[in-house]
């Protein structure tokens, strides 16, 4: 067995040495996965930036590549069904290491981790999508415990989830940024009423959350009473590079399957859609590379206002390419394979047929954040240009006008 240095004396080559050892102790090929990836999370290889006894070492953020590659590289396996977990793992995982108790990490992260427990997101509501601080949702001081009465909507994943990361309102006589808390809502209490939203692609991957009388204990609250606005920071910047900046290799989108398309069917080419593919591809490969760039960057701090520039730029360019993928499949692009009604707990960007391509890309630019809120915060804290005028920015939440 090696013996490596621990925390911030660690460097790349104490890691692959402790990936090694790891690897050697739990065969990948043996090894029940959710077995694997609870050792591995143990033994703090799981987010080596995280402190001990949370998953990590305490180690540079920028050293978790270096374990990730080692583990790929030795056939670890990966948590079943990603796309179900990435807002337990893009999105709380951050937000509890950054706001959570030593009592909350050690309930939430390893089961979150390993796959066990499945989160959603409950911020948006009906009156409150793009300006997300209007929020309605209130919670209630009562004793030990929060009550909790609203509306959530476009939840994805709400169906399958254990825990859901909440935003309300606990003070309605202050501006409405500063009234709000955050919470961990246990989706299995009474009181939580998940109902699918049908999409247009038939498929209802998203949720309204009707919530009546929820008592959350004040325990599962995450920063201090009043605080979640900042909180919910954390979180929506995670969010953002989780849907835009996640890694592709080369024509690993659905610029791939266009490509696939413009090979395979030498009789739909014409110099105009040879074009508009060139473009598309050129564009796309540089976004793979620009999101690259932001995961570098995130390696070594937190995530900032490019990961709303690579969110904005994958929801464009996923539309324009899905058209594309339209026109070169002529008629045969306008038919569709199914409409059943399916409840699938994540996105599905590149199977399925050229419609459901088309339908679901439409949701990309309101996902995660409008694509016209996304470029107020690049003009704002990118571009450094004057913010919008907000005349409600001193006003009590309860005097706005509703």
């Amino acid at each position: 067995m090696t013996t490596a240095p621990a925390g911030g004396r660690l460097d790349a080559a104490a890691l692959r040495a402790r990936v090694a050892d790891f690897v050697a102790a739990h065969d990948p090929a043996t090894t029940d996965q959710s077995e694997f990836l609870a050792a591995r999370f143990d033994a703090g290889l799981a987010w080596v930036h995280f402190p001990e006894g949370a998953g990590g070492l305490g180690a540079p953020r920028a050293l978790q590549v270096v374990v990730d590659k080692e583990f790929a590289r030795l056939g670890a396996p990966v948590p079943a069904g990603r796309e179900r977990l990435v807002i337990g793992l893009g999105m709380a995982a951050p937000t509890i290491l950054a706001f959570g108790t030593p009592e909350q990490r050690e309930r939430f992260l390893k089961p979150l981790y390993t796959g066990e427990e499945v989160w959603c997101q409950l911020f948006s509501e009906p009156g409150a999508g793009s300006d997300l601080a209007a929020l309605g949702t209130r919670a209630v001081r009562d004793g030990d415990a929060w009550v909790v009465n609203g509306q959530k909507v476009w939840t994805s994943g709400a169906h399958a989830a254990r825990w859901g990361i909440l935003i309300a309102r606990t003070d309605p006589d202050v501006p409405k940024h500063r009234g709000i808390t955050y919470f961990v809502c246990d989706m299995s209490d009474p009181g939580v009423d998940v109902r699918p939203l049908r999409q247009m692609t038939g498929e209802a991957e998203f949720n309204e959350v009707y919530l009546t009388d929820v008592r959350i204990p004040d325990a599962h609250r995450l920063g201090e009473v009043g605080d979640g606005w900042r909180v919910a920071q954390t979180t929506l910047m995670n969010e953002r590079v989780s849907i835009g900046g996640h890694a592709e290799p080369r024509e690993g989108g659905l610029i791939g399957v266009v490509a696939d398309i413009w090979r395979d069917r030498p009789q739909a080419r014409t110099p105009g859609m040879h074009d508009a593919l060139l473009r598309l591809w050129v564009e796309a490969e540089a976004a793979r590379l620009t999101k690259e760039r932001l995961r570098q960057q995130l390696a070594i701090g937190q995530p900032g206002p490019e990961g709303s520039a690579a969110k904005l730029s994958f929801a464009e360019l996923n539309q324009r390419i899905s058209g594309l993928e339209l026109e070169l499949l002529g008629g045969e692009g306008l038919t569709y394979d199914d409409w059943t009604f399916r409840r699938p707990e994540g996105a599905d960007f590149r199977s399925r047929v050229a419609g459901f391509h088309y339908l679901r890309s439409k949701g990309n630019s309101i996902e995660g954040g409008t694509s016209e809120i996304l470029r107020n915060i690049i003009a704002e804290r990118v571009l450094g240009l004057p913010g919008e005028v907000r005349v409600d920015k001193d006003v009590a939440w309860k005097d706005l006008p509703k």
